[in-house]
């Protein structure tokens, strides 16, 4: 009755407030007090703080949760599921009884039916998505009159889904290029039982297709039902079949996946609880014609995508353009992330690219179009580009991994890809050997237009390098501000804590927060005990033993391990975390497009070192060596109250950071390294610091006492300078075409490199045999083309010369 009450208070709250909006300040905060104060339970308040408790993600720790919270305010077992649908997940804490009607509500459009267990806890299907990332989550138990229960669902791309959460195909090769010449026979799946709570099962085959006009209003995409491979199968965890042609115009669905469900349900039921397997090419399905001729087919098809193309509009000008070297892609992680297809830390095979080794794709997709980048890369760390190699890197019409506000095409995750992108390399060169129409509407980028992004890092006791490459020691205790930037209103602040165990003041950063426009907040911090991080988004921490990659407003987070962490916005900007020894290490990628925007602990990014320590009041540092000035301009970036975005769930963190002021000004570090021969840490410090960057790593050990801190801020000194190293601009030439009639040897057009051209049988190179990539950018020589030996004429000055040349044979002899 209590919580039906408050329910009613809020929606009588809100109408006076309307009311009285318009009249004066007090009057309002009176009408605010006087209901607020009564209440004392979570439904409906989920995120706010009550007067008497709270409803906040941090209460748990802070112990000042509503009695309620766990009822209204709930997580969910598991978190994730793929974007198809069907996962089985409890709602953890919240009571049901035998008579509740469950019903699910998904991003407030999408309702599934739920039920309650024999134990009395609630669960709920997850739907068909159209989108991936975190979508809202609301509960009802009377069979959707209110929804007063709230949490979140994680929807994930069928391409990043751990394989022990979806049906595998065995052999997917063999799925894909069924009926095709000499691969025929039998088709294998397999799944984990649990993931269908039935004890038979049907096997479904469900199709996906786009219709409307491209780039029109009524342009959508939808899944369908197709028909049933098998009925009332045993749920053993496999199911061998030999397909055939389907009937009834089935065939025509080129694009789909297979769905385990339980035979309970009658055919084609939507979101109920499945394991699906990946959308994949639907070779084996395809029509009778299909398998008689191939590659026929599939040159029909090529042709028909050709003629479609033409009448779309150009997405290539607006995509970012390939870092021109491997090392560069790997680099550069605030715009370019791994392709899980072609990765080369997991030994992946590049089937779509032979002859790469590693691919990535741009994160972001184009503005207008949603497009998205694709670069693949050789052995040799050289872009693989499809003028040279069928491996080559290819520009997408379709970004992959879809882009917000997702739902329509072409920006439905993974399957728009498919439509547009990966079914025409099927027709065009899997199917058929006719490359030359895929590549002549997704041509590689080559990387002419591309620039590097600038790197800066805080780690260690810590210590700062800009973006210009100034270098300094910073050691106050609080939160301060690493880099702002008005033009994206780009945040990251960082907070340091007194080093423990040591007698000395010295500091280290211990958690790093960011925003960016429009943006969630994302906190990395060390996690207690120090041994590994821990991610928190909005002030709630984030569990990523599900999945590795999460997608949130305006914000990738990248988690594949507990020590390592990649947050990356949509302007570009890029945010490294890792920990080492039990110390962070916080390195920020800025594109092009920040230049002469940044602010901060960081500097001023402009290629000026001169003007990097600037204090937020506009005062330069005269004297970089003077550690006292240098602690003045860093304890004036001290962030405001107003505009912390950290989270303080602690007591520790509230009466250290919060309830005090931002910069502790009674915290007097050590400035300089004490010199005494005596120390039993000197030989050590000796052994393990020496060469660049030796300053800090004996300051860590001699005046943090901790060898083992010398050693990792050692190691993040050099890999400092090696990302330094792989993002230094290379200059290239751009690709050289090879003369009609001849050949080229050589794919690398960075500088230095070298081209050699040679011509067929029965032609005569004419032109620069070998040509040079020079420094500015341009080809040395000139083109090389392939010529018959006695094409030295033309048109009717031929025809004259060979009519004289004839009379001047047959003529007399005198």
């Amino acid at each position: 009755m209590k919580c039906r009450l408050n329910s009613v208070i809020y929606k009588l709250h809100n109408i006076l407030v309307l009311k009285l909006w318009y009249t004066t300040d007090s009057i309002l905060y009176i009408s605010i007090c006087l209901f607020r104060t009564g209440l004392t339970g979570c439904e409906g308040y989920c995120g706010r703080a009550l007067s008497s408790c709270s409803c906040q993600p941090t209460c748990a720790s802070l112990k000042t949760c509503c009695a309620d919270y766990k009822e209204y305010c709930v997580s969910t077992l598991p978190y994730s599921g793929t974007i198809l649908g069907g996962t089985d997940f409890v709602v953890l804490d919240a009571t049901f009884n035998a008579s509740s009607e469950v019903v699910c509500r998904f991003d407030n459009s999408t309702d599934t039916v739920g039920y309650v267990d024999d134990t009395g806890r609630g669960h709920c299907i997850s739907p068909t998505l159209y989108e991936t990332g975190w979508v809202s989550l609301k509960i009802s138990s009377d069979n959707g009159t209110t929804f007063n229960r709230v949490g979140s669902w994680l929807s994930v791309h069928t391409g990043k889904l751990d394989s022990k959460f979806k049906a595998i195909l065995v052999n997917s090769t063999k799925w894909q290029y069924y009926g095709t010449p000499n691969v025929g026979g039998s088709l294998e799946m397999t799944w984990d039982i649990s993931l269908v709570g039935a004890d038979r099962v049907n096997i479904e085959l469900w199709g996906y297709t786009e219709t409307g006009e491209p780039y029109s209003d009524n342009w959508q995409g939808r899944w369908e039902y197709l028909y049933s491979l098998a009925k009332d199968q045993p749920n053993n965890g496999s199911f061998r079949f030999v397909p055939q042609p389907a009937a009834n115009g089935f065939s025509s669905w080129e694009l789909g996946s297979v769905r385990v469900s339980p035979s309970t349900y009658p055919d084609g039921t939507w979101n109920v609880q499945a394991a699906w397997t990946e959308d994949h090419a639907l070779a084996w399905h395809l029509e009778e014609k299909f398998r008689l001729d191939s590659a026929g087919w599939a040159l029909e098809k090529c042709l028909a995508w050709d003629q479609l193309e033409e009448k779309l509009p150009n997405f290539l000008d607006e995509i970012i353009d390939c870092p021109c070297t491997l090392a560069q892609a790997r680099a550069d992680t605030g715009r370019f992330h791994t392709d899980y297809g072609c990765d080369i830390e997991k030994g992946s095979v590049c089937t779509y690219h032979p002859g790469s080794v590693h691919c990535v794709r741009a994160i972001q997709a184009s503005p207008k179009y949603a497009a998205g980048q694709q670069c693949c890369y050789d052995k040799t760390g050289v872009q693989v580009l499809t003028e040279d190699s069928v491996g080559g890197s290819t520009p997408d019409r379709a970004h992959d991994w879809g882009s917000p506000p997702f739902k329509k095409p072409p920006r439905i995750p993974g399957l728009s890809h498919w439509i547009y992108d990966v079914l025409s390399f099927y027709y065009c060169c899997l199917w058929s050997d006719n490359c030359n129409y895929y590549f002549k509407h997704r041509p590689s980028s080559d990387c002419r237009r591309y620039q590097s992004p600038s790197s800066a890092v805080v780690f260690g006791d810590p210590h700062f390098i800009t973006f210009d490459g100034v270098s300094y020691s910073f050691n106050g205790k609080g939160e301060y501000t690493l880099v702002t930037s008005e033009e994206t209103q780009l945040v990251i602040q960082g907070r340091t804590e007194p080093v423990e165990g040591t007698t000395l003041n010295a500091t280290t950063l211990t958690s790093v927060v960011m925003t960016d426009l429009y943006s969630d907040v994302i906190e990395v911090r060390l996690a207690s005990g120090h041994h590994s991080l821990e991610v928190l988004h909005n002030q709630r921490t984030l569990s990523f033993s599900e999945q590795s990659w999460m997608d949130f407003r305006g914000v990738f987070v990248f988690c594949p391990t507990s020590t390592n962490v990649t947050v990356m916005f949509g302007s570009g900007a890029g945010v490294e975390v890792r920990l080492r020894e039990g110390t962070m290490t916080t390195t920020v990628l800025l594109p092009e497009e920040f230049k002469n925007s940044t602010l901060g602990l960081l500097g001023t990014m402009n290629g000026d070192a001169k003007d990097d320590l600037l204090s937020s009041s506009g005062q330069l540092v005269q004297d970089y060596s003077s550690p006292e000035e240098v602690f003045e301009f860093g304890a004036s970036w001290a962030v405001l109250n107003k505009s912390a975005l950290f989270t303080y769930d602690s007591d520790y963190l509230l009466n250290e950071y919060k309830f005090v002021p931002r910069h502790d000004d009674t915290f007097i570090p050590q400035f300089t390294v004490p010199e005494n021969p005596d120390d039993p840490l000197a030989n050590l410090t000796a052994e393990i610091c020496s060469g660049e960057g030796s300053q800090f790593c004996r300051y860590d050990i001699l005046v943090g006492r901790s060898p083992q801190m010398g050693n990792a801020t050692r190691v993040s000194f050099q890999s400092h300078v090696t990302l330094m190293n792989d993002l230094k601009p290379v200059v290239t030439c751009g690709w050289v075409s090879p003369p009609t009639n001849g050949a080229k040897e050589g794919t690398t057009y960075l500088r230095g490199a070298v081209v050699k051209f040679s011509c067929d049988d029965g032609y005569t190179l004419k032109g620069s045999a070998e040509r040079t990539c020079q420094s500015s950018g341009q080809w040395s020589g000139e083109e090389a083309t392939c010529v018959t030996p006695n094409k030295l004429c033309d048109g009717w000055v031929c025809v004259c010369l060979c009519a004289v040349l004839i009379y001047i044979k047959s003529a007399p002899k005198h």
